[in-house]
């Protein structure tokens, strides 16, 4: 079942065509909509009439629809359409189905009936989504299913709190957001905490409570030593940042992790950042708000994989590949399996304790959520994570794309996408083109299909 809020299905027709046959493909598409969703609201046969539509629609709670499944189960003209949006302004999916016979009288049209639908739609800059084929069809079902997903994961956004700790470093201009036209976009809120306040209260957190972030990561880092102070000092701000996500209901994390971390507190960031991607609050280093929002789309169309947010930093012509990699965050279950996650020290500070482990092979998708002047966008790639040793200290992945690497390279940077990218090893390419439709943003597919 897909917990979206209420569905209303809408089998719209015409008396002059053949009702016999439309009232059998609105039972068959009624019992597929009660198989992905208990929240249905639909009529007990077809709508004929826009007096008819009238009176439905005031006999619901129209404010509960969360999207409305529109189907042209014959022809049927604009006035239906254009009464749906005097009441209901949740998006709409235009569903049409297939002629049943072809070579004698045309007794649906419901092919006619969604184009026009759509037209109407589009001239009243009303988002939607269209489907065309019969309910027992695959593809239907699943093109339904993907809409009312990525449906699902707008509405999660729009109740979505970052919490970010720490402005992003000098000349970090990426990792900052513009927070007016985020919300106006998205919904989302920032929620900002003082990193010095964070570093001292931290200090004070009770040792009842810290020694769980280090029963946790012992879970599954290989050989971390839990004397180690810099692992106790990890603890300590773990388990305050902990506590204020659930008082915040904070959805993901941007932290600046440099200089502060190593000067302040005495402890690289990296662990704190990956044992909460582990555990399902994805957290971005370097401040990068967008990261995070970038992380947690990845994490739920892939059905809570752990997702992985890395530089580009080295290209291979030769196995048509890039390299991703980042000083030492990466979420536990992302380490390749025969070594496992293992502790280290910052590359470049040489304080721990940090991730150091190359990342698991599979297929992978690649991802950003990009903003410049002119809005937002999208990056979407698909690639095989290869099973090669690791490149570089810290985390890393060398991924072979589909799309011809050094094209492809130039292709970013005349972009002018951001130096932060997501993985996650899950193939969400068509969710993420589709969340580019329904959120009416430009898309740029690195792919072979």
């Amino acid at each position: 079942m897909i917990a979206i809020g209420k569905i209303l299905y809408l089998p719209i027709g015409r008396k002059t065509f053949d009702m016999e046959t439309g009232e059998k493909e609105r039972q068959k598409s009624s019992a597929l909509l009660h198989d992905l969703t208990d929240e249905l609201i639909e009529p007990e046969r077809i709508i004929t009439a826009p007096s008819a539509l009238q009176k439905f629609l005031l006999d619901i709670n129209t404010d509960e629809v969360a999207v409305t499944i529109y189907q042209s189960v014959t022809f049927a003209d604009g006035q239906f359409i254009r009464l749906l949006l005097e009441h209901v302004s949740a998006p709409v999916i235009v569903w049409s189905i297939r002629e049943p016979s072809v070579g004698e009288r045309l007794r649906l049209n419901s092919l006619t009936g969604g184009n026009s639908t759509c037209h109407v739609l589009k001239s009243n800059h009303h988002p939607y989504t269209f489907v065309f084929g019969n309910s027992e069809e695959a593809q239907v079902q699943r093109n339904i299913k993907q809409q009312l997903n990525i449906r699902k994961l707008i509405d999660r956004i729009k109740n979505f709190n970052i919490g970010v700790l720490g402005d992003h470093q000098p000349g970090f201009y990426f990792s900052g957001t513009d927070e007016k036209q985020l919300k106006d976009q998205f919904g989302i809120d920032v929620i900002r905490m003082d990193l010095q306040e964070a570093f001292d209260k931290s200090k004070q957190m009770p040792e009842e409570k810290w020694e769980k972030e280090i029963s946790r990561a012992k879970e599954q880092v290989i050989g971390l030593n839990a004397t180690d102070e810099t692992v106790k000092r990890f603890a300590k701000f773990s388990a305050f940042v902990r506590e204020e996500i659930h008082r915040r209901n904070i959805s993901a994390l941007s932290i600046r992790c440099w200089p502060e971390f190593f000067n302040e507190l005495g402890a690289a960031a990296c662990s704190t950042l990956s044992q909460f991607t582990e555990d399902g609050v994805v957290s971005s280093c370097e401040s990068d708000i967008h990261g995070a929002l970038t992380m947690f789309i990845l994490q739920e169309l892939s059905g809570g994989e752990a997702p992985y947010l890395g530089d580009m930093v080295h290209i291979n012509e030769a196995s048509n590949s890039v390299v991703l990699w980042h000083c030492g965050a990466g979420a536990y279950s992302l380490a390749h399996p025969e070594k496992g996650a293992q502790p280290g020290v910052h590359p470049n500070r040489g304080l721990g304790f940090t991730m150091e482990f190359g990342l698991k092979p599979g297929i992978v998708t690649i991802f950003r959520v990009g903003y410049t002047t002119e809005g937002y966008r999208l990056l979407v790639m698909r690639g095989n994570a290869l099973d090669t040793p690791q490149r570089f200290n810290g985390t890393s992945v060398e991924v072979e794309l589909e799309t011809n690497v050094m094209e492809t390279l130039y292709g970013l940077m005349e972009e002018g996408f951001e130096p932060h990218y997501g993985l996650v090893y899950a193939d969400v390419v068509s969710d993420l083109m589709e969340l580019g439709k329904q959120l009416q943003l430009p898309v740029s597919v690195y792919t072979v299909d």
